[in-house]
């Protein structure tokens, strides 16, 4: 019977599966022995990047956006949209997906963390709209009105909802095939690999290129808050892709068993992230920046993250399109006048964007 404490649970947690150990889920939530301090670590990160959207002030954003053209207004209104849909997903679904079938405590205590940041990026459009637009609510009501959001709402929540029916079924004691549900668990990890690592980067792209061009900066500073939190995010799903098969030999099946569908999720993505791109500039282009010059950063973002996880560069943009972007997403400190955009100070770091075999040096992977 699933329960949200065992009382009688006497196991050794370091000993645990990382997700879907026979034994059951987590019951103390101890942090004196951690079987992996990755995610302990990544806590502890995330904690230190706590911000709220509220100190940002985007007051000049709403002057900045009447001045702006219709076509570079439908690319910022169409870029906030598409991020409204892709953080209100990952605003619950990462606790939803994967919290009740985690066995660890240190990796649960991540997941919920991770979950809790995305919420305060779902605000912080909210706190853009209010003071952007005239009628907050119509940029709500009319979101999902372009199809190329609601392709992508289908696309990555269709991975998240097979996970959750399983761990539906599990629950009430019906027959689940623990292989399948593992197998289930990797390719919804992979799914979210992809949407943190490279859905957001074409709308992000955009809201820097604004930024460069000294316009809507407000939302360009809070839009490298989340950048930044998405690169941990992201931190968090390659490791556990490489975790995992190590961490369960079933996992190590499963991982060459399923590599022609991740890289067919990778693949998906990329090209419906094209699609987004050329949606955006169907009326125009900006200076610095148009559809050709995001169709291969879509390219040279999807290598990077392909390669992290072991399934080579397939795109031939092997160099950034768009050197500029790394100032944005770097991990150097963000110092900004509380004049100009930042009302208070912040705790500012970064994390790198992939992860490496020495990211968490002196931690076995």
């Amino acid at each position: 019977m699933s329960t949200v404490f065992d009382a009688n649970d006497r196991s050794d947690h370091t000993k645990s599966l990382a997700f879907l150990d026979p034994n059951g889920g987590v019951s103390i939530q101890r942090y004196d022995t951690l079987k992996y301090k990755q995610f302990d670590k990544l806590t502890d990160k995330q904690l230190g990047f706590f911000w709220r959207p509220e100190e940002v002030d985007v007051l000049r954003d709403a002057k900045d956006f009447k001045d702006l053209s219709a076509y570079e207004q439908h690319i910022f209104t169409s870029n906030l949209k598409r991020q409204i849909l892709l953080d209100s997903v990952q605003g619950r679904a990462p606790a939803v997906a994967f919290g009740p079938i985690c066995s660890l405590p240190e990796l649960e205590t991540w997941i919920t963390t991770w979950t809790f940041s995305e919420t305060i990026h779902s605000r912080s459009y909210t706190h853009i709209i209010r003071n952007v637009y005239a009628n907050p609510s119509k940029i709500f009501d009319e979101m999902m009105d372009i199809q190329e959001i609601v392709d992508c709402a289908s696309d990555i929540t269709d991975l998240y909802d097979k996970l959750i029916t399983m761990n539906n079924q599990a629950a009430l004691g019906m027959p689940v095939r623990p292989y399948e549900h593992k197998k289930a668990l990797w390719l919804a990890l992979m799914s979210v690999n992809i949407l943190e690592g490279v859905r957001f980067y074409v709308s992000f792209a955009c809201s820097w290129a604004f930024a460069e061009l000294k316009k809507m900066e407000g939302n360009a500073k809070i839009i490298k808050f989340i950048a930044r939190d998405e690169n941990l995010h992201l931190a968090s799903t390659q490791t556990l892709l490489k975790l995992l098969p190590k961490d369960d030999p079933d996992f190590e099946k499963i991982e060459v068993e399923c590599r022609d569908q991740a890289i067919k999720l990778f693949d998906d993505a990329v090209t419906q992230e094209k699609k987004w791109a050329e949606y955006l500039f169907k009326d125009g282009s900006m200076i610095g920046l148009n559809y050709q010059l995001l169709a291969e950063y879509v390219e040279y973002i999807a290598n990077k993250r392909m390669q992290a996880v072991g399934l080579g560069q397939p795109y031939p943009t092997k160099n950034n399109p768009l050197p500029w972007t790394n100032k944005w997403i770097a991990g150097a400190e963000v110092q900004v006048a509380p004049q100009e955009t930042e009302i208070s100070s912040y705790v500012i770091g970064g994390t790198k964007q992939d992860v490496s075999n020495d990211t968490f040096k002196g931690f076995s992977l």
